[in-house]
This record gives structure tokens, sequence and C-alpha cells, in this order.
């Protein structure tokens, strides 16, 4: 093994996620580290999504229509139709807006 490939296993860690209350571990770059949690809290929105319509039933089909929604989603993006900049806005004000509103939660409990 190279000296670099002895590295990069080296960085990559183990890190737990959840998805639908269960439970999965994943090996990752601690560089990459932040962007796999963000990967997962937004397929965990999707999932959620897609479980409350209740249209699909069970962890596996919500899985599976989760997916096939986010790799839509890419695809969109890649074959030309474009980046929605309204939409981006209104997805990072409402996470602004979940994220102060936990922050103001936390602030209460001081």
């Amino acid at each position: 093994m190279s000296a670099d490939g002895k590295r990069a296993s080296e960085a990559a860690q183990a890190l737990d996620v959840t998805l639908l209350g269960r439970s999965y571990r994943v090996s990752c770059a601690e560089d990459e580290r932040e962007a796999l949690l963000q990967a997962v809290a937004y397929l965990e929105g999707k999932m959620n999504e897609i479980k409350k319509s209740g249209k699909v039933a069970g962890t596996e089909r919500i899985a599976v229509m989760a997916a096939l929604n986010v790799a839509h989603e890419l695809l969109s993006m890649r074959l030309g139709s474009g980046f929605d900049m309204g939409e981006a806005k209104r997805r990072i004000a409402a996470m602004e807006a979940t994220l102060e509103a936990a922050l103001a939660k936390q602030e209460k409990l001081f």
C-alpha cells in the first residue's frame, strides 16, 4: 500500500448516522464529515416528507422513493433545467429559521 493510501485509510473514521430511526455506520474522511452530515440531514428531510405524505409505507420503500427524488433533482440540475435561485434562497431561509428556533430553545435552558 502506498503512503498516500495509508494516509487516506487512516483519515477515514467511522461515523454513526440515523435515518428514520435506524442507525448506520459510515466510513468518512474527517474533511468530508460536515458534508456527509448535511447529506444525511437532507435525506432525512426527504424521507420524512414521503413518510408524512402517507402514500408510501415501509422504510425501504421510503428510502427508495427519497433516493429517486434526490437523483431526479441532481439530474435535473445537471441536464440544464437550471438552478432555481429563488428556491435555494427559500430553503436557506427555512434552514436559518429552524436553526434560530433551535438556538432560542437552547438559550432558555441556561
